[in-house]
């Protein structure tokens, strides 16, 4: 009587330590989830302020572009006016050179009458010319003619003088006007290039904004993906309990129905023996020395089958064990086998905490599991196609899960298994070694 008591004591002493143990881990999940919707608020902030520097940026660079085709246009424009201002230019060149062609001209004439004037003796040639005259109308002849020799002079001076200065202010003109265009068009060039390097700084930001706003997306998404295993793992938790609860309740009563068959087997052989007694003591006349018969012994329990806490999830070698490799800390076992349908199982009884398709583990499922007390997360990674159970679903040890495969981050078929000693998180802290688990 004392040992079932004691064995009682320690069976409830189990349970409400299980219970302890479960609401701490669901009280722990619950800071996580609200830690990472902490973390979500502070990332979409980000994000949303990311998204208005992009839209900024974008209208920084629109108004850039604005700017440098403005900039642009104008620069075709002087080149147009350069062109044109130095195809005056040959124009001018051509009238320069006529004019350069008469001015020659006139100084040849020029140097002629000079060097008559010189020869005759200059002004006393004009006037043997009036006094050469034969009468009067020959000397108003004479005078008109020399008046038109010398007005002729004058207007040949006056013209030399005023084409050498068309000549020299014409040249002035173009050549200030080419000058400035050149300064103006070396102003647009060099705004253009400033235009052109501020575009290339905005677009280099702009590109630098769009690659954060990507990995706050992948963060975003990694915490959303977390929080959703969070809550999965926190109704599994849940269901685990439930299930611990009707498994306890349920040996509970298979222990109640056996003591009471137990009880009512040895009160019918206290009956029996009683009722042997007492024929026995009426038909010898109460003066037999005879000893009453002993009770049959009562039969011995066959002993209980040897069962394992988990079993081994797949069939094949283990191609990589838990702890460092080069490409960083590997948290569970591989386990590799040839062939199209290799299946996988359920290590253990426990409620499937998430199956679905995972960017870095492929078809995945996660079990959670109530062995003892301890809670447990399994998990079995790269399965070749949808996993064959759901979540929330309740499974056995030996479940089947699904084939080995090659989906997600993976290099060839085989089975990733984790095994976490609580409830799984991002940075598999709770990771545990699967081989002396399964042997």
């Amino acid at each position: 009587m004392k040992r079932k008591l004691v064995m009682a004591t320690l069976s409830l002493s189990l349970v409400f330590s299980t219970y302890t143990v479960s609401a701490e881990t669901l009280s722990s999940i619950k800071e996580k989830k609200e830690k990472n919707r902490s973390e979500q608020t502070e990332k979409q902030g980000e994000l949303k302020k990311n998204q208005n520097q992009q839209d900024h940026t974008l209208d920084q660079i629109q108004k850039l572009e604005s700017s440098i085709n403005k900039t642009l246009n104008d620069i075709g424009n002087k080149k147009e006016s350069i062109q044109e201002t130095k195809a005056s230019i040959e124009k001018l060149k051509k009238e320069i050179d006529v004019l350069k062609k008469r001015i020659k001209e006139r100084d040849a004439l020029l140097k002629e009458r000079v060097t008559s004037m010189y020869e005759s003796g200059g002004a006393v040639n004009y006037l043997d010319v009036v006094l050469g005259s034969k009468d009067f109308g020959d000397f108003l002849d004479r005078v008109f003619a020399l008046n038109v020799i010398a007005e002729q002079d004058k207007a040949i001076l006056e013209e030399h003088k005023q084409d050498k200065e068309s000549v020299e202010k014409k040249k002035g003109q173009v050549e200030s006007e080419l000058l400035s265009l050149n300064t103006d068009l070396n102003e647009l060039e060099g705004l253009n290039q400033k235009l052109t390097d501020q575009k290339k700084q905005k677009s280099a930001l702009l590109a630098q904004l769009e690659t954060e706003e990507d990995h706050l997306h992948d963060h975003i998404m990694q915490l959303d993906e977390t929080n959703e295993l969070l809550s999965a793992q926190e109704a599994a938790i849940k269901a685990e309990i439930e299930r611990a609860k009707r498994e306890e309740a349920e040996r509970k009563k298979k222990e109640a129905e056996a003591r009471a068959a137990a009880a009512a087997a040895a009160e019918k052989a206290r009956a029996e023996a009683a009722a042997r007694e007492k024929k026995q003591s009426n038909s010898g006349g109460g003066s037999s020395s005879s000893p009453a018969p002993t009770p049959p012994p009562a039969p011995t329990p066959a002993p209980a089958p040897v069962s394992r806490d988990f079993i081994m999830p797949s069939q094949g070698i283990i191609t990589s064990g838990f702890g460092n490799r080069s490409a960083g800390m590997h948290y569970g076992m591989d386990i590799a086998q040839g062939g199209s349908t290799v299946p996988i199982v359920a290590a253990a009884s426990g409620t499937v905490t998430r199956a679905y398709y995972s960017s870095s583990y492929g078809n995945v499922v996660y079990i959670t599991h109530f062995i003892n007390g301890q809670l447990y997360t399994t998990l079995y990674a790269h399965m070749r196609s949808t996993p064959a159970v759901s979540q929330g679903q309740s499974v056995s040890q030996g479940t089947f899960l699904g084939y080995q495969g090659n989906t997600g981050a993976s290099r060839g078929q085989h089975l990733h298994f984790e095994l976490h000693k609580g409830p799984w998180n991002g940075s598999k802290s709770n990771a545990v070694d699967p081989r002396p688990y399964l042997q």
